[in-house]
């Protein structure tokens, strides 16, 4: 069984996503529905929410969307990481709240989109440090040359496990390795950083990549953080970007041959049961 810790779903009749307008490609509902029919044919048993950045004022609407769609029978929704903003004064009683919802498995504050300031200030850092002892982790989404901003957060805050997205936002379509190859190094010598192999076909030439065009970005990752510390996901939908759901299963599974049993399972399930409790 595969669990995708990385999931989302836009739904424009039920909650705003301002960014959307800037990507023509994903600028339409990408329903539950529609994703569960592919993933149960890909062998996929259950599923992350990873928040979408909708509108502020929204973040506690997704959660209550995504948890209503949990409920339903036999669905793959086993959880949420859900938005935040800990640059915000409010932080601290938005985190209060969500401890009480076993549903909310950890939070995400995409940094890419922000200032690099913002993770910077004093209130941000301060907020993050906050999620130690909760078991709620915290997902790093950076591009390679953010890399060092993210490790400056792993440091500050020991006792919380982050989880970096997307092999670290390689540029794979250009070819370039640096800096995010020595970056990848460098922030993986954080106990308390796991690396999240998810959606990298959305990086690629969408017309051209390989298995072997994905495999030294993947490949490279996996070495860094050994394989306790790699979880899978399929960034759905934005990996449609480079060829869809099933296509990026197909690559993990080629990327996967010659592993041990063991090794793709803890890709794969084990280490996301491990990490948020599924």
């Amino acid at each position: 069984m595969i669990i995708d810790t990385h999931l989302h779903l836009i739904d424009k009749a039920a909650l705003a996503y301002p960014w959307l307008s800037d990507v023509p490609a994903l600028d339409r509902d990408f329903l539950y529905e529609i994703y569960a029919t592919e993933a149960k044919r890909c062998g996929i048993g259950g599923a992350l929410h990873m928040e979408v950045d909708v509108d502020t004022a929204q973040v506690e609407a997704e959660i209550d969307y995504v948890q209503d769609l949990s409920g339903r029978p036999e669905n793959l929704i086993v959880g949420a990481i859900a938005a935040c903003r800990p640059e915000g004064a409010g932080f601290a009683e938005y985190l209060d709240r969500q401890r009480t919802n076993s549903f909310v498995k950890g939070f995400r504050r995409v940094l890419h989109v922000v200032p690099d300031d913002v993770s910077e200030g004093g209130l941000f850092r301060e907020n993050i440090r906050r999620l130690g002892g909760t078991g709620l982790t915290f997902d790093l989404c950076v591009l390679p040359h953010q890399i060092p901003k993210a490790i400056v957060l792993a440091d500050l805050a020991p006792d919380v496990q982050f989880i970096l997205d997307h092999c670290g936002v390689p540029a794979i379509a250009s070819g370039a390795v640096q800096p995010w190859r020595d970056n990848m190094s460098e922030i993986s010598k954080r106990r308390n950083v796991t690396a999240k192999i998810s959606g990298v076909v959305a990086y690629a030439e969408a017309e051209s990549w390989s298995v072997e065009t994905l495999r030294p970005y993947v490949e490279h990752t996996i070495a860094q953080f050994g394989w306790d510390r790699v979880v899978w996901g399929s960034d759905w939908p934005v990996c449609t970007l480079g060829g869809g759901l099933s296509t990026w299963v197909a690559a993990t599974h080629a990327l996967l041959t010659g592993c041990s049993d063991t090794e793709r399972e803890k890709l794969l399930s084990v280490n996301a049961k491990r990490l948020w409790k599924l």
